[in-house]
């Protein structure tokens, strides 16, 4: 598309949310309901397209995909009248009679860029925000997942109100193109690099954005867990769409004494979840592309694999790879990993991952097993992070009622059920006086004693 046709396009979604479509209720809860049509009538198709871009097995295009959305979407609409509510305030004495409002409004044209590796949820979730709140959209999906790309394309164009919402295809040109247009929000998903350039962009025309980015997501074990169950929370939630989730662990920390038990239970875990061959399992993923999975099989050589460690670059598959024995400088340790490899760190006071927790910039979760309550207060107390969570993994992300987002360098502002709504919200402030009680001391000229009488009121 070109730049002509992109900003084109911007117009004529700005005409159609100048018109006040978007801005009743019914038709926005009309909106929702045909999303959430769209992802039921075309599970089949959009489980292959996820099978073709990244080697999503079905069951988790269905829960992590498909029903989040749908869930997502549902919660929306059955709770649009509420949150679109105008909440009263109270007034102060000295503006009395007066009522005071805060109302939720739409920004206007809002522009949602996604990622990869879950292509449709982290562009539909937040397109249930802004159609909740009034918003027309722009979609620009992952060039990486094109299959998944293409398909969204069809299906929005099909189902959604054409004049309010698009979707544009297309590689890092078309991204700049688009980030040179006027937005009134901007919605990204991604790594850190490239949010910095839409922050940048967004800066030029004073543009709002949030930011969903990344980070090294720390697991703490301490020797009171029950390592058996942690093991399985932490391999399904390290593993899941083949490690490819901005919220895995990224690391665990084990305290020592119990270190050789948990590496026993993690291997188990991966063996009962994938079997003994995983690349055979259709619950395993893949890496997107053979660039990734080159990238991957580089950081392997930081540490001693105890299961896993295969790596077919041409097949983009890297095998759930346990790590132990790991330098304190190797790279698994110094950037987001991304993949399926699990760096095991044993620690001997529980001060040592606290520093090296905060060493680092607040990732977008942290997680901690324990049985002691007072460990987990401490952790929580003593670290930063977009979420966290204690004794599971990932899992808090099926939560609408929790908000989801980063601090910091992985991220800025929050989404998912009603925090969805208020992200693409303006709270506007509304007070409406009537014309009685115009009282003459609010206004000049001032004497000392006026002025007095005034301070004390006001």
């Amino acid at each position: 598309m070109t730049h002509h046709n992109i900003a084109q396009r911007v117009q004529d979604l700005r005409t159609t949310f100048d018109n006040g479509q978007t801005r009743d209720l019914d038709w926005r809860k009309t909106q929702l309901s045909a999303l959430e049509r769209m992802m039921r009538d075309n599970e089949a198709a959009i489980a292959e397209a996820l099978k073709s871009d990244l080697g999503k097995p079905y069951g988790e295009a269905c829960t992590a995909e498909i029903d989040l959305v749908v869930k997502e979407a549902v919660h929306a609409r059955k709770s649009l009248h509420r949150w679109a509510k105008p909440q009263r305030t109270g007034t102060p004495l000295a503006i009395l009679p007066g009522q005071s409002f805060v109302e939720p409004t739409p920004y206007g044209v809002t522009l949602i860029i996604g990622a990869w590796n879950y292509p449709f949820q982290l562009v539909l979730a937040p397109l249930v925000g802004a159609i909740a709140a009034g918003n027309c959209a722009i979609i620009k999906p992952s060039e990486l997942a094109p299959h998944s790309s293409a398909l969204l394309k069809q299906l929005v164009e099909r189902y959604l109100d054409p004049n309010a919402y698009a979707v544009i295809e297309g590689e890092s040109d078309v991204a700049a193109a688009l980030l040179e247009q006027h937005f009134d929000l901007i919605f990204y998903t991604g790594g850190e690099r490239v949010g910095r350039i839409v922050m940048e962009a967004a800066a030029k025309h004073l543009t709002p954005v949030i930011l969903e980015l990344g980070g090294q997501n720390a697991c703490i074990v301490d020797e009171t867990a029950d390592l058996a169950v942690a093991a399985r929370r932490i391999v399904w939630g390290r593993f899941l769409n083949a490690g490819q989730i901005c919220v895995a662990p990224d690391h665990v920390y084990v305290a020592a004494s119990v270190e050789a038990r948990l590496l026993e239970e993690l291997k188990n875990a991966v063996t009962a979840m994938f079997g003994a061959d995983p690349k055979q399992s259709p619950d395993y993923g893949r890496i997107v592309n053979p660039r990734h999975a080159a990238r991957l099989q580089a950081l392997l050589s930081g540490g001693r694999a105890i299961t896993g460690g295969q790596v077919d670059v041409d097949n983009c598959y890297v095998a759930p790879t346990i790590l132990t024995e790991v330098a304190a400088d190797a790279p698994v340790l110094r950037e987001e990993i991304f993949g399926p490899i699990l760096p095991v760190l044993p620690y001997h006071t529980l001060e040592a991952p606290l520093t090296s927790i905060n060493a680092r910039s607040p990732a977008l979760a942290l997680y901690a097993f324990t049985r002691n309550k007072k460990t987990a207060d401490r952790i929580i107390a003593a670290t930063r992070s977009g979420s966290v969570t204690i004794n599971d993994t990932v899992i808090f992300m099926a939560n609408p009622n929790l908000p989801f987002g980063g601090v910091g360098a992985s991220g800025m502002g929050s989404y998912h059920g009603h925090y969805s709504f208020t992200a693409f919200s303006h709270q506007r402030a509304v007070l409406k006086r009537g014309f009685a009680l115009d009282a003459a001391i609010r206004y000049p000229p001032f004497t000392k004693q006026k002025l007095s009488m005034l301070r004390r009121v006001t």
